[in-house]
């Protein structure tokens, strides 16, 4: 599974954006797809998942702001980030496990200035 996440870039505090994340093959074939960011000497922690049938978890920090969506005519899955702070800055991941195996997109940049 190949996954290739977009739409990061430079944001001030309170503005927002959107990712993207685009798979190779049909993500309703997939257990669940997520975003993670990390932050350097930082784990990688969750932002927001989708479950196959539809089920939603959202990482405490993002509730209220984040929202995760999925387009399954399109393969893609995406991540609104509004209301966006300095402390989310990080590299965003897109994430589908899928076999039995975690697959990993290459990354995306979010920059948010105070």
């Amino acid at each position: 599974v190949q996954l290739q996440a977009s739409g990061g870039g430079v944001v001030q505090a309170g503005g927002s954006l959107r990712l993207s994340c685009a798979a190779s093959r049909r993500i309703s074939s997939f257990n669940v797809m997520g975003w993670y960011r990390q932050t350097p000497g930082n784990e990688r922690e969750l932002v927001a998942r989708i479950y196959g049938g539809g089920s939603i978890n959202y990482g405490d920090s993002v509730k209220g702001r984040f929202t995760i969506s999925r387009d399954i005519a399109k393969n893609t899955m995406y991540l609104q980030m509004s209301s966006l702070k300095p402390e989310d800055t990080a590299l965003y991941y897109c994430n589908a496990f899928y076999w039995g195996r975690d697959n990993w997109g290459q990354g995306t940049q979010v920059t948010v200035s105070s």
